[in-house]
């Protein structure tokens, strides 16, 4: 994912940045709790293609963003 990118891209749920998860190919939002699937290197911030993120996830992603 292009650093670029990531900077200006927000959620479009909550409006705060996204943490990209190059493992899982995915944009996070703790903000909004969901997970943004990357398809072929393309954002897809639909909230309908938007995984929900557990409890545990958050808490995980928070941690590393510090």
């Amino acid at each position: 994912m292009d650093p670029k990118l990531l900077d200006i891209l927000v959620c479009p749920v909550s409006k705060t940045k996204l943490i990209y998860d190059k493992n899982s190919m995915e944009l996070i939002s703790t903000a909004a709790n969901l997970a943004y699937p990357v398809r072929d290197g393309i954002p897809i911030l639909l909230e309908d293609e938007a995984r929900a993120l557990s409890a545990e996830e958050v808490e995980a992603y928070r941690k590393k963003k510090g």
